[in-house]
């Protein structure tokens, strides 16, 4: 396993590691197993996976339970856990963003209580609320850093100019936004913005929402429940023609003696600015799979012939 440190920070992480909002992420995935979510975390740890990725919204506060459970059971050095907040839960079910000073501060102390830790690595905003000025809202997490409670900054789901508002002081470690090789919109703007300013790029959904796992067929259909359905590359012909792409990437994976996921996330590691690639899962065999991505190079040549499959060439 290769290890990189976060830009802006003193954190030092495996180039793979964990999402968990398949750790009894019930309000985003069915038929979850709490022990298949905590032998997932395990795998990580045990095989050179130090980074742990979560929210409060994973399973409203269940996902950081489990994920407290297990990290119980290891040394404080031995895992570096990011968690979000800012998505506040209604009593009539609704989730809306909220990240007014008072909300971070009382939504970071409970991810603290469910984690069972006294400080949280790196502390994202999950969602801007696009009311609070994000000068009161980040500021409150670098005085919350000051005081000991989280040791870097992180901002989610951010149009390019809430990222410049959100960096105005300097402030910001990482952003997590969503990257992968059917969606590289990042690559416009806020990809060159973080190199330029010293802030790691962490892509979200780097196998495309299971797109790159490499198993869906033309008669591949969601759940009607299954929140992808949202998501463009479901959707009709769109389907269809990234099949085809996929089917393409498969054959350079052949050639690589890899694995579809494992390609894929090797391309990301292989894009300047990002340093850490956080693919989920439900099972163990995932990870232990996964880890095998960093050690996947690539020559000039094979990105350029990534990129002319990606571009429809």
């Amino acid at each position: 396993m290769r290890y990189s440190t976060l830009k802006n920070s003193d954190l030092n992480v495996s180039v793979i590691g964990l999402g968990t909002n398949a750790v009894d992420g019930h309000n985003l995935f069915e038929n979850l197993n709490e022990e298949d979510g905590r032998e997932l975390i395990r795998a990580a740890l045990n095989n050179g996976v130090n980074f742990i990725d979560t929210a409060d919204v994973y399973g409203f506060g269940r996902s950081e339970e489990l994920v407290g459970e297990v990290l119980k059971e290891y040394k404080r050095d031995d895992f570096v856990i990011a968690t979000k907040g800012g998505r506040q839960r209604f009593s009539d079910g609704t989730v809306k963003a909220n990240t007014r000073p008072e909300y971070l501060r009382e939504a970071l102390e409970k991810s603290l209580q469910r984690l069972q830790l006294d400080e949280i690595d790196l502390y994202y905003i999950h969602f801007p609320d696009s009311v609070t000025p994000f000068s009161e809202s980040v500021g409150e997490l670098a005085r919350l850093k000051k005081e000991g409670k989280i040791r870097a900054i992180g901002i989610s789901n951010v149009s390019f100019e809430q990222l410049k508002e959100a960096n105005a002081h300097g402030d910001i470690s990482v952003l997590q936004s969503a990257y992968h090789m059917l969606d590289r919109s990042a690559e416009a703007e806020l990809l060159p913005y973080c190199v330029e300013n010293n802030i790691s790029f962490i892509p979200y959904g780097p196998l495309a929402f299971g797109f790159l796992g490499g198993g869906f067929t033309k008669e591949f259909k969601l759940d009607p429940q299954d929140w992808r359905n949202s998501v463009p590359l479901f959707q009709g012909e769109r389907f269809q023609q990234t099949l085809e792409t996929v089917e393409k990437l498969k054959d350079i994976a052949t050639k690589k003696v890899t694995t579809l996921p494992n390609l894929a996330l090797a391309w990301l590691l292989a894009q300047e600015g990002v340093d850490v690639v956080i693919p989920g899962g439900k099972k163990k065999e995932r990870i232990l799979e996964n880890v095998h991505a960093s050690e996947i190079k690539f020559t000039k040549e094979e990105l350029d012939t990534i990129n002319r499959i990606l571009a429809g060439k």
